[in-house]
């Protein structure tokens, strides 16, 4: 892919560590393709049936101590973190683990802060016990955004101001640690992503035009994905998928944009097919470069 680093192939095994959606399954294909050494840890409650067929283990938040002995006994040396995860750990469920009793202290100090600072304190506790925690761009890079525009249709003048205005509203957003999502329409900024996700951004932004709160023409409007600038990138990288493609076109948008070679294109050929049947653009922008 234009742009994009070539990957670091390592010879260690590398354990999947699985939440939920489909990304841990297109990872996995991409691992088996390039027959890469690798084992499939699934979250309980959180990886999907395939994942959860496919692991060698699944284990829930509380087993950290089973974590670590699975990840010896099998030889994983590397560990790559991927998918969503739908709620924080409870605390009650750390009990009856004595490996995870007795890294508590660490535990309990990682999950204070926002998501950022939970993501590189969770890196932290892994390297801590002599693992090598990777990113996408280090296993898998194909799945990755490239710069430009990557369907059908191409962005016009006033969607790339809008672009841009969002873009400037998202890296806001990222040196507070909110979120890496932000919708502009018409010059102005109309929602900015907040604990609830991307998703139930872009269901606000149908509201506002079903209630007339935002008026216009359709489609218009850009919602725009972009890394936090501060952002470990092995870890919890903005993604894009058929569903974002789906909710844009209800909320009339024109498009979306992501951050080329820092976002994921989930389930890619039907992300790109769906929005070229919809009218709507799918561009990579380059941080690097004029928009």
């Amino acid at each position: 892919m234009a742009g994009l680093q070539p990957d670091r192939f390592r010879v260690g095994r590398i354990a999947v560590i699985a939440g939920n959606g489909a990304l841990p399954e297109q990872v996995v294909s991409v691992l088996q393709s390039r027959g890469r050494d690798h084992r499939i840890v699934a979250i309980k409650g959180e990886a999907s049936e395939t994942t959860r067929q496919a692991a060698a283990v699944e284990l829930g938040w509380g087993e950290i101590g089973r974590l670590y002995r699975f990840l010896e006994r099998s030889g994983c040396d590397e560990i790559l973190l991927i998918g969503g995860i739908s709620q924080r750990p409870d605390l009650r469920s750390f009990v009856g683990d004595f490996g995870t009793l007795r890294r508590l202290p660490k535990i309990l100090k990682a999950l204070i802060g926002g998501d950022d600072s939970l993501l590189k304190k969770v890196i932290g506790l892994f390297e801590t016990e002599g693992y090598s925690v990777v990113g996408i761009k280090d296993v898998a890079s194909e799945l990755l955004a490239e710069a430009g525009t990557m369907g059908r249709h191409q962005p016009s003048d006033s969607n790339l101001r809008d672009l841009r205005l969002a873009l400037a509203a998202t890296q806001k957003l990222g040196e507070l640690d909110i979120g890496q999502a932000a919708v502009a329409i018409g010059g102005r900024v109309v929602a900015l992503e907040g604990a609830e996700g991307t998703d139930a951004m872009l269901e606000r932004c149908q509201q506002l035009r079903d209630t007339g709160r935002v008026k216009g023409r359709t489609p218009a409007g850009v919602l725009v994905k972009s890394a936090k600038p501060t952002q470990d990138l092995r870890v919890d990288l903005p993604a894009i998928g058929p569903r974002t493609v789906d909710l844009a076109h209800k909320a009339g948008l024109a498009g979306v944009a992501v951050h080329a070679g820092n976002a994921l294109v989930s389930e890619r050929d039907l992300t790109l097919s769906k929005a070229n049947e919809l009218g709507l653009f799918i561009y990579g922008f380059d941080l690097s470069s004029d928009i």
